[in-house]
């Protein structure tokens, strides 16, 4: 009686394993650098000293520091990507109601936002201070809005031409609230450091999704009817 044979799981080649891990090494460094010394002090020396590497691997894994730059943007580290805020199970997520989906994002997106500290002093130093780096990272944020409004777009998004353009408000109000935290507790009565806070900011944001995305009143709706 012959027995299947079990499936043989071939180990990763050790240099395979080591070169990955170096590649994580480093890009954690581009974010402790820039949370320790400030855009000024980013640079392939720096970074190899931080991660505790020759700087000659950062030039052969990554070609050098717009390419190492691009890839931490690309990396999630600073920036949540579309198939984060989409969550665990995104084909759920984009079959639900238009103005359920904008709401998620919404709150999805502050969360993530919320968790990355190191993002908030990066926008925050990009407005006194416009260098490779921060073009760099500009250019990423560009590119996840237009994907983000190819995924979540449709027919009814298509149908309000507004929705893009108050999205945009929504988004950049988010960054300014969560900058301003760093240094100023309290905006508009709302504690900007607390989840209490930010519920009621998230709350609002569904409420607005809700309005943006209710079904077109009639024609005749709301009229006062003249008298016959």
């Amino acid at each position: 009686m012959s027995t299947a044979r079990p499936a043989v799981t071939r180990p990763v080649p050790r240099a395979t394993r080591d070169r990955a891990a170096t590649q994580e090494r480093i890009l954690a460094a581009v974010g402790d650098v820039l949370a320790r010394d400030g855009f000024g002090a980013v640079g392939i020396n720096a970074i190899a000293k931080q991660a505790g590497v020759d700087k000659v691997l950062i030039y052969r894994y990554f070609g050098g520091l717009p390419e190492l730059l691009r890839a931490w943007g690309e990396s999630g580290r600073f920036w949540p990507s579309v198939d984060e805020l989409l969550g665990a199970d995104p084909q759920a997520f984009l079959a639900l109601p238009a103005a359920e989906r904008c709401a998620r994002f919404f709150e999805h997106f502050i969360d993530g936002l919320r968790q990355r500290p190191l993002t908030l002093e990066v926008l925050a130093g990009e407005v006194i201070e416009r260098n490779e780096l921060t073009a760099i990272l500009e250019t990423e944020r560009e590119q996840w809005g237009e994907q983000a409004a190819r995924t979540l777009g449709g027919p009814e998004w298509a149908a309000r031409p507004h929705v893009a353009t108050l999205t945009l408000l929504v988004v950049a109000g988010v960054q300014y609230l969560l900058i301003r935290s760093r240094k100023i507790r309290v905006f508009g009565g709302l504690d900007l450091r607390s989840d209490a806070g930010w519920s009621e900011i998230k709350a609002a944001t569904r409420t607005l999704a809700e309005r943006l995305f209710a079904p077109a009143e009639r024609e005749d709706s709301g009229r006062r009817r003249s008298p016959g």
